[in-house]
């Protein structure tokens, strides 16, 4: 098979390789290509379609600001509607022709100026440049629970869902506690024989109107009047600062917004059950929950909520730690992911035979989001210490591509032909971030989360969106290792 070269290649099809695309094709940038994995664009909102998945942030935030969608459904939009506006977007920046699906990468590595990438259909590529554009959501956590391979029934993770399974008149197993667990709950309840939800840790959960509709007047009145739009893009935009004030600051802010949780859990009025549902940690410490069922779901008859390990599962139920066992014909993993595998476990290999487990043997590192000492004109979006729950994900995969391209720009006027970040800066950088991290709730309010690395540290975001521009304005010069 023949090798094609281009200038440069995008991992993934989600939305920040979107972001990125786009930022390719308005720098006039043409010759390049995005590499996904799955058979469409979307990213996690391809890969999950699970019933009730909803997005925990407003339709109006939830979008790029040079794509504003006016007409949303909802205040928060489902899943597929979600998928549906990426994909437009995706079309309408005519991105489909540079989009190469079923196309997974399984190996990069760099040698004499450029990348030699390879998918698992043994087609191969030489590029310029490298850009992992892979996210933190797209490798689902199975747990290690001993006989889950036994089991006759349907065993589903919330990633992987499949559409044509039955749910209505089952006897339902659902394990889990984050958004994805309260979410599916919530969603089949009302059509399950019984849904029991296995819980480990409990979640604290605000209350939010997840399924109210957005007025058609809405919508249009804002498909007439752009700057309407766009000034509520803005507004929304300004206004989610309160949830990096909330998490990096121990201020009023953080007590209000807390204190609203534990009020949330008044709306339960089983006193015992009630305790099950309270958390031992503070609110916001992980990544918070917004729901507006599953109180009201959990207190239902055909639902339990079980806080006992689960010892075993065999060939038709689940037995806890104290013995009891409860008979099932389905077990649903709201397991989340594996957080921290970022763009592995592709063969990524830069300078002098460097690969990526060696470089991250101590945890995800790199210099500010987006590149990583020893691996020459690579760059990732949503790379380690991205702000998953504080700031804008579109806000950051815009502002880093358009980094990105500044760097592209001067690499095509021939100012170098290799640039890496410096060890001294990614260094500066995670000691900044290590020390910045130590006041917020993430790391203060007591609780074990998917932030944290296999060594503890927090691999989040430890500053406000301000902090980030600034950051990523312009590219620092003192900060790289140029070849020339």
């Amino acid at each position: 098979m023949t090798t094609k070269h281009v200038h440069a290649i995008v991992i993934g099809a989600g939305m920040a390789g979107i972001a990125m695309g786009v930022s390719l094709r308005k720098a006039g940038i043409n010759d390049f290509v995005i590499l996904e994995k799955g058979d469409d664009v979307g990213g996690v909102w391809h890969w999950n379609h699970y019933p009730g998945l909803t997005c925990d942030v407003p339709s109006h935030l939830y979008q790029y600001s040079f794509a504003p969608k006016p007409d949303w459904s909802r205040l928060f939009a489902t899943g597929p509607e979600i998928q549906r506006y990426h994909r437009a977007v995706a079309e309408d920046f005519g991105l489909m022709p540079h989009v190469e699906t079923n196309a997974e990468v399984v190996s990069a590595v760099y040698s004499d100026g450029g990348w030699d990438v390879e998918t698992a259909t043994s087609q191969k590529y030489r590029t310029d440049f490298l850009i992992s554009a892979t996210g933190v959501l797209h490798h689902p956590a199975i747990p290690d629970i001993d006989g889950l391979e036994s089991f006759d029934g349907p065993v589903v993770h919330t990633a992987r869902w499949d559409d044509d399974l039955v749910t209505d008149g089952k006897r339902i197993a659902v394990i889990g506690t984050g958004s994805t667990g309260v979410q599916v709950v919530s969603a089949l309840q009302s059509g399950a024989a019984q849904v029991t939800h296995f819980t480990r840790t409990p979640q604290w959960i605000l209350w939010g109107p997840m399924d109210v509709q957005q007025p058609k007047i809405v919508g249009s009145v804002l498909g007439r009047v752009p700057f309407a739009n766009k000034l509520l893009y803005r507004g929304l935009l300004e206004g989610s600062g309160i949830l990096a004030d909330i998490t990096t600051r121990k201020t009023w802010r953080r007590t209000v917004a807390q204190n609203a949780a534990r009020v949330q859990l008044l709306r339960v009025r089983n006193r015992q059950l009630r305790r099950k549902l309270t958390p031992d940690y503070e609110p916001f410490c992980k990544r918070q929950v917004v729901s507006g069922a599953y109180y009201t779901a959990v207190q239902q008859r055909n639902v339990e909520l079980v806080d006992t390990g689960i010892e075993r599962v065999t060939e038709n139920s689940i037995v806890t730690a104290d013995g009891r066992d409860r008979k099932f014909d389905i077990i649903v993993l709201a397991t989340g992911f594996q957080a921290h595998n970022y763009m592995r476990p592709m063969n990524l290999v830069g300078r002098d035979g460097l690969t990526i487990d060696d470089a991250w043997a101590k945890g995800p590192r790199g210099y500010r989001m987006t590149a990583i000492p020893g691996f020459p004109n690579f760059f990732t979006l949503l790379g380690p210490n991205s702000p998953t729950g504080s700031v804008s994900l579109q806000f950051t995969a815009e502002l880093t591509s358009r980094y990105i391209i500044q760097i592209m720009k001067r690499f095509r006027r021939g100012e170098f032909t290799a640039i890496e970040p410096t060890q001294e800066a990614a260094d500066e950088f995670n000691d900044e971030v290590r020390e910045a991290i130590g006041p917020t709730i993430w790391n203060t309010g007591g609780c074990n989360s998917w932030y944290q690395n296999e060594d503890g540290t927090i691999d989040l975001w430890p500053w406000d969106r301000k902090t980030m521009a600034k950051m990523l304005s312009t590219p620092d010069d003192r900060h790289y290792h140029f070849t020339r």
